[in-house]
């Protein structure tokens, strides 16, 4: 009898998600069309040649041949030549350029007298990718400026450019970028707003396709039409849009992993199960607001405003250690933290997949969470009060 319910709950979970575009644009197109826009728009990982400003008061063979240097880095592009700090100030504050570097007068002479000229670079950090990597550039040359002249000062008073490079820099430094070494912007960004993307459509039209039927005092006869089961009904309701959610996110992680060639250092299925477990997470996730707040408008905001946060709270852009406690123990309640974590230990790291059990276990939490809350959402499903 329970399986004739379940059946004709799927059939009717079915009926609905097709009857209504919103629900395929938002679970279909949304996500794909996510995924191609950022890879399409991050295609060549790092941004590179950052419009930026030279201003050169000096004129002379030495600033000439900093200039030379500096529009030789990846980093920034001069475009522009100007003629006075003011000029330069006006050309960021319009936003044509993102920063300048400026030469003082008599750089040169001060430089071969020993009087430590000073060299000065300003950028925007109102926008901070180009604003950082035009500091960076401007850093680089303004280090490497320095230290050429320091030799050029040891060498002319007799020590050799061997001893006089060893006096400048002592210790040699090398970088590792763990993880992600190729410093590319897509396979950090991708990874994070796509898994966000999807669930947060799927925590929308769960909420939504839930409080919906409460909304138009539908809800009696839902529960009714799955044998008085409110398990029954739910998952007559999700599984659909959870078998949907999955293909799409598996399609996403095809398109990043296989045809992309993100970095994947362990085997594709820990991903996969992430996915489906994120996707089910994330509707019991929804099922939990709903339970809480039975109410269409309050439950969708809930879970739009929970899901754009998620960005940011869920320490995919600032670390949760550096938050307030406050406000990084939310970070714990969403599930796409959980995704997160296991891309990073899983696809960037290839540790093994024991380290990583408790973010699986984590995920699985919320379905179980939702169940305590569903005689509560039963009552008001068999006794709907619309509240605009």
């Amino acid at each position: 009898m329970k399986l004739n319910f379940l059946i004709q709950a799927l059939h009717d979970g079915w009926h609905t998600l097709l009857s209504r575009r919103v629900y395929l644009v938002n679970l279909i197109a949304v996500p794909i069309l996510f995924t191609l826009f950022f890879i399409n728009m991050m295609d060549s990982g790092l941004p590179l040649k950052v419009p930026s400003a030279i201003v050169d008061l000096d004129q002379s063979t030495l600033s000439r041949q900093v200039t030379r240097s500096l529009g030789s880095s990846e980093l920034v592009s001069l475009d522009k030549s100007l003629e006075s700090f003011h000029e330069a100030v006006t050309q960021v504050r319009r936003g044509d350029i993102f920063g300048f570097f400026m030469i003082p007068e008599d750089f040169q002479a001060d430089a071969i007298g020993g009087r430590t000229p000073t060299i000065t670079y300003y950028c925007n950090m109102t926008f901070f990718v180009p604003g950082t990597l035009s500091f960076k550039g401007f850093k680089t040359t303004a280090v490497t400026t320095a230290g050429g002249l320091v030799q050029t000062t040891l060498v002319s008073n007799g020590i050799n450019e061997a001893t006089a490079g060893a006096l400048i820099q002592p210790v040699a430094i090398q970088q590792q970028a763990i993880g992600n070494p190729w410093m590319n912007y897509n396979y950090y960004l991708t990874n994070s707003f796509v898994p966000g993307i999807i669930a947060l459509m799927v925590a929308l039209v769960t909420a939504y396709t839930v409080c919906s039927e409460i909304k138009r005092a539908t809800a009696p006869r839902w529960i009714q039409r799955a044998g008085g089961s409110i398990v029954v009904a739910l998952a007559g309701k999700l599984i659909p849009q959870a078998i949907i959610s999955i293909a799409v996110g598996i399609l996403c992680q095809s398109i990043m992993y296989g045809f992309n060639h993100f970095p994947l250092n362990c085997p594709a299925s820990h991903l996969i199960l992430a996915m489906i477990l994120m996707v089910f997470a994330s509707q019991a996730f929804a099922i939990i607001i709903c339970c809480i707040l039975p109410n269409l408008r309050l439950a969708v905001s809930i879970c739009s405003l929970s899901g754009i946060l998620a960005f940011s709270i869920a320490a995919f852009s600032f670390p949760v250690q550096q938050m307030y406690p406050a406000i990084g123990i939310f970070s714990y309640i969403l599930p796409v933290r959980y995704y997160f974590l296991i891309y990073i230990d899983q696809a960037l790291n290839g540790i093994p997949l024991y380290y990583s059990r408790f973010y699986y276990i984590a995920l699985l939490i919320f379905p179980l969470v939702a169940l305590i809350g569903l005689p509560r959402l039963k009552r008001r499903c068999m006794h709907p009060v619309y509240i605009p």
